[in-house]
């Protein structure tokens, strides 16, 4: 089986973890963006969403609130660290700012950045107001122990 070609770094929602790994963010009330499909993707939504034609995960996970079980979440975050090593992941929620930037704070916990440093990181990379809640902020700490 090939690897797929990477996202392009300078590609809109497009995040370089430390490690190198690339991984996406996205809105999925906006259209997607122009370039390759993910290879798999994690939907973080209240419902579940429309059919993909790429592997998706769903993670129900409210708006402006924190995912329904967390052990699945960590499984399936856990899951498109992995993959995006070697393949186009995505994390996309309804607006791609609050869910979505928890989500790759979360990643970025998992890629070695420290908890506490992991919601500024995003802002950083990702967009500034990522992470949008103080529980959300808090998940994220709670994310690396």
């Amino acid at each position: 089986m090939s690897v797929p070609e990477p996202w392009p770094v300078t590609a809109p929602g497009v995040v370089r973890l430390p490690s190198g790994r690339l991984v996406r963010g996205r809105a999925l009330r906006r259209p997607l963006p122009p370039g390759p499909p993910p290879t798999y993707a994690v939907h973080l939504l209240g419902r579940r969403p429309p059919g993909t034609p790429w592997e998706a995960d769903w993670l129900r996970w409210p708006d402006f609130r924190l995912p329904a079980d967390p052990a699945r979440a960590r499984a399936v975050l856990g899951e498109a660290w992995a993959r995006a090593a070697t393949g186009r992941v995505e994390v996309a929620c309804g607006g791609g700012r609050g869910r979505t930037g928890t989500a790759l704070a979360c990643l970025a916990v998992l890629d070695g950045v420290p908890p506490g440093e992991a919601v500024a990181w995003v802002r950083r990379h990702y967009h500034p107001r990522a992470v949008e809640t103080p529980w959300q902020k808090r998940y994220v700490r709670r994310f690396g122990g």
